[in-house]
């Protein structure tokens, strides 16, 4: 089944659209059970691939990423991620820091960095969906000492932690987490959109 043309059962009972939508965006959520199985160099590239053509403010493309596919690479990552993340976080074959230049190429402050990589993020997440694979951004690190342990400049905010791989056995997770391993469901868009000007009814 391509998740391009078809909703997921998985996906179906639980994602109601209101409107119509790519079934690849329904189908991408964030699962954390990974199977203990290696990525293909071409196939994790695609991902940065994708990830590249995001749009950006100037064309600035302010997106960074650092990889790790070793072990020793990979345990150099856990050490600053959160341990209620690194439980299930460590079977990912691979571990991603996106980063966020927050300097333009002129030299002065970007104003939309992180909204920039947010894109870019959004865009690599959707081709691991059109690739068979799964991914989950974390935000629960420590990030000085995340920048302290991969010598990231001054310059680059890191934003997320992405865990990459391929879907694993739920039963592999703790109790806690395998209850959490479905699809989330999403706000209603009445509460997100307002016409005209800002209101809210939350």
């Amino acid at each position: 089944m391509s998740s391009e043309t078809q909703v997921s059962p998985e996906s179906a009972a639980v994602r109601k659209p209101e409107h119509e939508v790519m079934p690849v965006l329904l189908n991408r959520w964030s699962p954390r059970a990974f199977a203990e199985k290696e990525v293909p160099e071409h196939v994790l590239l695609s991902l940065f691939e994708a990830a590249r053509w995001a749009p950006s403010g100037s064309n600035e493309q302010p997106w960074r990423y650092v990889f790790a596919r070793t072990a020793e690479d990979r345990d150099r990552f856990l050490s600053f991620i959160n341990p209620f993340n690194t439980e299930w976080c460590a079977k990912a074959p691979v571990l991603v820091l996106a980063l966020s230049k927050t300097t333009t190429s002129k030299g002065s402050a970007s104003p939309s960095h992180a909204f920039d990589a947010g894109a870019a993020w959004g865009y690599l997440a959707l081709q691991s969906v059109a690739l068979g694979l799964v991914t989950h951004a974390m935000g629960g690190f420590d990030r000085d000492l995340a920048k302290q342990t991969l010598a990231i400049p001054s310059e680059y905010e890191p934003q997320a932690v992405i865990a990459v791989g391929y879907r694993g056995d739920a039963s592999s997770l703790s109790e806690r987490n395998r209850e959490r391993e479905v699809p989330s469901i999403r706000r209603p868009l009445s509460e997100i959109i307002m016409e005209g000007v800002f209101s809210s009814n939350e």
